[in-house]
């Protein structure tokens, strides 16, 4: 049986035109979302039976066919003994210019829901209202139309008819991947250890509809872990769609590659890899609107063209693939990415597409949840990433620089600009010396100025198309759209955050603790799996992510043999901010020492810029004759692989590079066998010292008593675990891990080692280390 969510049937068949951004404000839909409580709430006043968001689902055959048409009502109430459909659209448009033809699409959604009421309560004809709503000016405007049984299924019976090309493309489909996976095998000859343990977990967590939580080390081989069973599961119809959510591109790429292999052992399935907006758009910038862009002009007109023939020809849908087919077509390349999505199995894109309040993905969650799977991948990334996502800030400097360029242009807007601007002015003057303030309290006028902003900004931008041009008028309007989001989700796990300076004036929404809106956001699936190499302590990482007592824990032992790595700790050396001028000598003799055992490739990692920069001026004056490289600021793609390209295989001398710890560098990067074969790990990560830190370590102080662990030590800690985990990465290699700082020795960091470190070694000296590493390389050797 086919599902089909009305809405979006309605959309694939009856759209057409130009894309046309400009009109369009994506966070509208919020402000819809209130208008339609309102309207729903005064109906139920008026009539007394009136119900709201009323779930409607109906089988219906068609040539062979089974559907289950599916879909909110927005209300249904009796009117005078007879039943009437009500669906409200909102709108900023004058509504001298909503008439009762407007939309045949608003009518074909309101008549689904029309049929399927009447079907089910044997009603012989059914009134439909279409209720519009002017978000700007509150008036409203009613069409009603009464509708006979016979001309509601002879409307389904054609739309149907007309989506019968998907669904029988969609049905053949699923019968030969079912196929494929119901014969697909392990595509390795066997299970690594530790493997198959997060294999069968990981299917019996999606068969439970419930999260995992899982550590494992590099070379589990976690991504084929997770794929494999999760698309088993699928083949037995526990799931509809799988989305493996990562945030960054190598991740990605490990991803196409595990279901690469498993095509080459049969499997039918397609992918798609979703690529962001601005990165995949044809045109300089992405204004999506049809005198700028030609891919704009016409796409609803042939875009479902494009969808099939890509979906037909094509099973994996990549960045290349979609490109192509949206030239062929001159379609937009994203949006036919959007709308391919609907035909894939499986998804990979990037965390904000299922999490982000503002980008994630409307067409499967905004109206219900599903039995969508998602992997989340280097899941350790998530907590700052989702913290980032649920907050918002605002400068003043941008609104007085719009304020500047379009002064005397517009007597609203000069008006609302200068009232936030003095409103900014005197929160400067409320942070004093300390210039900053933090308050629990929901800053409800600044959200109201914003918001009458927001409101002025979308009429100027409908009555002077030249302006969707000027980006930084775009950019702060798409900001304050962003805040007024955000505002939404302001409760008890919120502060408002505000940073003076001479220049700026910073207002923040500031999300301290993400768990509650993740946990919200993973109701749109039905299972999640969270896995990362890194995932210590795993209790702490499932509170933040949204998990519960009820959702497992998984932790595995590493692959690999626990003799091919020799941790060491250097508890001689202090790290701390007061201690590292006097430490630079000390860290230099160190890692001279440590580097100098084994001719071969090192990393050494520092918790700054600064801090790196002075130990490597000491370092090349003391060890001249060893070849040495530091890692810039803001470096291209290009610069990266340079970076990473002089990591050779079998280097006849030794090569130090100097890097950062939690930057590019330090997480992300497969430098297999030879090409690395230590490092040295200055400090114990811990997050830069600032004031949102510091918000963040008293508000978990108070709520579960673990202030500093939460805000600092476990986040640095998971930044020195990624780094010493770049050393090891398949079963032939072998590498040393050097730890510096006296914080090594406490209880509290010693028990957030994994497992195979179990016998790590604290040096009390260099030449102690240096018989350590000498008797280790020798048994390498051996």
């Amino acid at each position: 049986m086919i599902k089909l969510a009305i809405r979006q049937l309605v959309e694939l068949i009856m759209r057409c035109g130009d894309i046309d951004s400009r009109y369009v404000s994506t966070d509208r839909m919020l402000e819809g979302a209130k208008a339609h409580r309102i309207l729903q709430k005064n109906n139920r006043e008026r009539y007394e039976d009136y119900q709201s968001e009323v779930f409607l689902s109906e089988a219906y055959h068609f040539n062979g066919v089974d559907y289950m048409l599916e879909g909110r009502a927005d209300g249904i109430f009796r009117c005078k003994g007879s039943y009437t459909i009500d669906e409200i659209k909102t709108t900023v448009l004058p509504m001298h210019l909503i008439h009762e033809d407007f939309s045949t699409a608003h009518w074909a959604q309101a008549k689904c829901y029309a049929y399927i009421f009447a079907v089910q309560n044997d009603l012989q004809e059914i009134s439909v209202q279409l209720t519009y709503f002017n978000l700007e000016t509150d008036e409203t405007r009613y069409f009603n139309r009464i509708l006979g049984i016979d001309e509601l299924k002879d409307f389904i019976s054609d739309l149907i008819e007309k989506y019968s090309v998907w669904a029988s493309f969609s049905s053949e489909w699923e019968k030969v991947r079912d196929h494929s996976i119901k014969m697909l095998q392990f595509p390795f000859p066997v299970y690594r250890k530790g493997q198959r343990e997060l294999a069968v977990d990981t299917y019996k967590t999606i068969a439970k509809g419930k999260k995992l939580f899982a550590q494992a080390p590099t070379g589990t081989g976690k991504t084929i872990s997770v794929l494999f069973p999760a698309i088993k599961a699928m083949g037995e119809g526990k799931t509809s769609k799988i989305f493996y959510l990562t945030a960054k591109t190598i991740t990605r790429q490990v991803a196409e590659e595990a279901i690469d292999k498993m095509r080459l052992g049969g499997l039918k399935m397609k992918t798609l890899t979703l690529t962001a907006k601005e990165k995949i758009c044809f045109c300089e910038k992405p204004a999506c609107h049809p005198e700028y862009c030609a891919y704009a002009k016409g796409h609803y007109d042939r875009i479902n063209d494009a969808i099939l023939e890509a979906a037909k020809e094509c099973d994996e849908l990549s960045r290349t693939v979609i490109e192509k087919y949206a030239k062929k077509h001159t379609v937009c390349p994203f949006e036919l990415s959007l709308d391919l999505s609907l035909l894939a199995d499986c998804i990979i894109c990037d965390y904000n597409y299922v999490f982000d309040p503002r980008a994630y993905l409307r067409r499967f969650f905004a109206d219900s949840s599903g039995d969508y799977v998602f992997l989340i991948d280097e899941a350790h990334n998530l907590i700052d990433r989702s913290r980032e996502m649920f907050s918002s800030q605002l400068l003043k400097t941008a609104f007085y620089k719009v304020k500047k360029e379009y002064k005397g242009r517009n007597k609203a807007l000069d008006k609302i600009l200068t009232r936030i601007n003095k409103f900014m002015i005197d929160l400067r003057k409320d942070c004093g010396e300390q210039r900053y303030l933090i308050t629990s309290e929901k800053p409800e006028e600044f959200i109201h100025l914003i918001d009458k902003y927001t409101s002025i900004c979308e009429l100027m931008l409908k009555e002077n198309r030249e302006l969707s041009e000027d980006n930084n008028f775009l950019q702060l309007y798409f900001e304050a759209l962003g805040f007024m989001t955000i505002s939404e989700f302001y409760d008890e796990r919120y502060v408002t955050f505000v940073e003076s300076t001479r220049d700026e004036v910073t207002l923040k929404l500031f999300c301290l603790d993400p768990s509650f809106l993740l946990k919200e956001a993973l109701e749109r699936g039905s299972s999640a799996i969270f896995f990362s190499a890194t995932l210590s302590p795993l209790v702490y990482f499932r509170e933040l992510l949204g998990g519960g007592k009820e959702d497992k824990m998984l932790s595995l032992h590493s692959p690999f043999d626990d003799r091919s790595l020799c941790v060491m700790t250097a508890g001689i050396v202090s790290t701390k901010y007061k201690d590292r001028e006097q430490s630079k000598q000390k860290i230099t003799e160190l890692i001279g020492s440590f580097v100098s055992q084994k001719t071969g490739n090192y990393i050494i990692y520092f918790p700054s810029y600064k801090y790196m920069n002075d130990v490597f001026e000491e370092f090349t004056l003391a060890f001249p004759d060893i070849t040495t490289v530091k890692q810039g600021t803001a470096l291209s793609e290009e610069q990266r692989e340079d970076f990473l390209s002089c990591f050779n295989e079998n280097p006849e001398e030794t090569y130090a590079a100097f890097c950062v710890l939690g930057g590019i560098f330090s997480e992300g990067i497969d430098l297999k066998g030879s090409r690395l074969i230590g490092t040295v790990i200055v400090s114990v990560g811990l997050p830069q010292l600032s004031i949102e830190r510091n918000i963040i370590r008293d508000y978990f102080a108070a709520t579960n008593g673990m202030g500093y662990e939460y805000a600092y030590m476990y986040p640095g800690m998971n930044k020195v675990l990624q780094a010493a985990g770049r050393v090891i990465r398949s079963e032939s290699d072998t590498g040393a891990v050097l730890l510096v700082d006296e914080r090594y020795t406490h209880k509290n960091y010693l028990k957030l080692f994994p497992d195979h470190w179990h016998s790590y070694k604290n040096i009390k000296n260099k030449e102690i280390m240096e018989k350590i590493l000498e008797a280790f390389w020798s048994s390498e050797r051996s």
